[in-house]
């Protein structure tokens, strides 16, 4: 075989293996993606950072902990960063839907209950190692904000506005304040005093604090 036709079967063999990964890859092709698997995989991402925080993490460490392989995680997400943030985002997702009964203190009260209860579950020690390493990653900050901190901060502000919509809220009341301070309470009782998010102190945030802001 001269040097010509060795090149040519060379770029053929390279576009051939090529072909083939773009159609493995290609979306709406091939097996359809198990849903189970996918919680699966999240559940061992969140458990492994946890453990090691989000700087140690690693792709082979997830597969590890989930006895899947390095490919398996990747045709689902390119990168550590993305594994994570859509992990986050799809937990809340599930666990903290929007209320809506007609009452800013009943809805207002049923947010804050699901939030307390998220941060209580698995997510609580994951969320701890992650938000202490938020302000070495930069990248992994805005990702976060914009995944994570800002759908909720606009979903409690969907609430208070629908409740100044029946009157239920005083026009001067701080707004801003009242969804700052409900997040930085949470906040603080899971990363510094280590307490308990339980219904009691739900409650104490609600109508000692928020409540009495709005109206």
């Amino acid at each position: 075989m001269n040097a010509a036709t060795s090149g040519s079967s060379s770029h053929e063999a390279e576009g051939s293996a090529i072909a083939t990964a773009e159609v493995a890859t290609s979306p709406g092709r091939g097996r359809p993606r198990d849903a189970t698997r996918d919680a699966a995989l999240r559940n061992a991402a969140l458990e492994v950072l946890a453990e090691v925080g989000y700087r140690a993490l690693t792709m082979d460490a997830v597969a590890a902990h989930a006895r899947a392989g390095k490919a398996t995680i990747y045709r689902r997400w390119e990168s550590k960063l993305e594994l994570v943030i859509d992990t986050c985002t799809q937990l809340v997702q599930r666990n903290i839907p929007e209320p809506d009964h007609g009452s800013i203190e009943r809805d207002l009260g049923e947010f804050l209950s699901a939030f307390a209860t998220f941060l209580s579950g698995p997510i609580g020690k994951a969320a701890q190692a992650l938000v202490g390493e938020l302000p070495h990653e930069p990248e992994l900050a805005a990702a976060f904000r914009e995944s994570f901190l800002l759908p909720q901060r606009d979903m409690l502000r969907r609430l208070i506005d629908r409740g100044i919509e029946r009157g239920e809220i005083r026009d001067a009341a701080p707004v801003d304040t009242v969804v700052e301070l409900a997040g930085a309470a949470l906040i603080h009782r899971l990363m510094l005093t280590g307490e308990p998010l339980d219904q009691r102190f739900v409650d104490r945030l609600l109508y000692d604090a928020l409540l009495p802001l709005l109206r």
